[in-house]
């Protein structure tokens, strides 16, 4: 239990469920403060450089998602 704020354990499970929600929503309005481990910017910065060396290399969205489809269906 979290003695910082303990009511929020007497919660039932929807009002927990909807106050995360809620705490989410409020974070979500500023994604430039959530930090970036840097193994993440290293990755992204490396497959980009792939992306832009091999531009033939990839599939598009609707290659990938209908490849799904296919799969599922």
């Amino acid at each position: 239990m979290n003695a910082r704020f303990p009511e929020v354990f007497e919660l039932e499970f929807v009002e927990k469920l909807q106050l995360f929600e809620e705490l989410w929503d409020d974070i979500a309005k500023h994604p430039e403060l959530l930090p970036v481990p840097e193994w993440q910017i290293e990755e992204l910065e490396r497959r980009k450089a792939n992306a832009l060396a091999n531009p033939g290399a990839g599939r598009s969205w609707e290659e990938v998602k209908q490849g799904i489809l296919n799969r599922n269906g």
